[in-house]
C-alpha cells in the first residue's frame, strides 16, 4: 500500500547537469543530495537535489556514452506549492541561474504562480497557493 509517508524520487533526463545543478540548487535553493559523475562505463552521471531532510528528492541524469534528449511539453512540469505570493526575486534568481519565465499553458497556473523553463526546457510553477488550495 502507498502511503504519504513513503518516499519518492522524480527522474528525468538533462542534457547538462551543471546547468541543472545552477537552476535547481542556485536558483530554486535546493540541496545536492548526490552526485555522481565517475565516468564509470554503462553508468549514468546523475544529480540528486531536495530539501535536505525532505521525503522527495529529484533526480537528472546524463548517460554520457548514449545520452538522451529531454523532450518536454508544456504540461511537464514541477510545481512547488509555495503557500504564499511568489517573491519575485526567486524568479529573478532562477532567471539568473538559466531559467526563462514563460506563460503557463494552463492559464491556471498564470493566474496562481509563475512558471520558469530549466535549461533543459521543462517548466517549473512556483504556485502561490497551498496544497490543500
Amino acid at each position: 500500500m502507498i502511503e504519504s509517508s513513503m518516499q519518492i524520487r522524480i527522474a528525468r533526463p538533462s542534457r547538462d547537469l551543471a546547468a541543472a545543478e545552477r537552476f535547481y540548487v542556485e536558483g530554486l535553493g535546493l540541496d545536492v543530495l548526490w552526485r555522481t559523475s565517475e565516468r564509470v562505463s554503462g553508468e549514468h552521471d546523475l544529480l540528486m537535489v531536495g530539501p535536505a531532510g525532505g521525503a522527495w528528492h529529484f533526480e537528472l541524469t546524463r548517460d554520457p556514452e548514449q545520452p538522451l534528449e529531454p523532450t518536454p511539453t508544456v504540461d511537464d512540469l514541477f510545481v512547488v506549492y509555495l503557500g504564499a505570493p511568489v517573491d519575485e526575486h526567486l524568479v529573478q534568481r532562477l532567471e539568473a541561474a538559466g531559467g526563462r519565465r514563460v506563460p503557463a499553458h494552463n492559464p491556471y497556473w498564470d493566474r496562481f504562480g509563475v512558471t520558469v523553463l530549466d535549461p533543459d526546457g521543462y517548466r517549473l510553477v512556483l504556485c502561490s497557493r497551498s496544497w490543500s488550495a
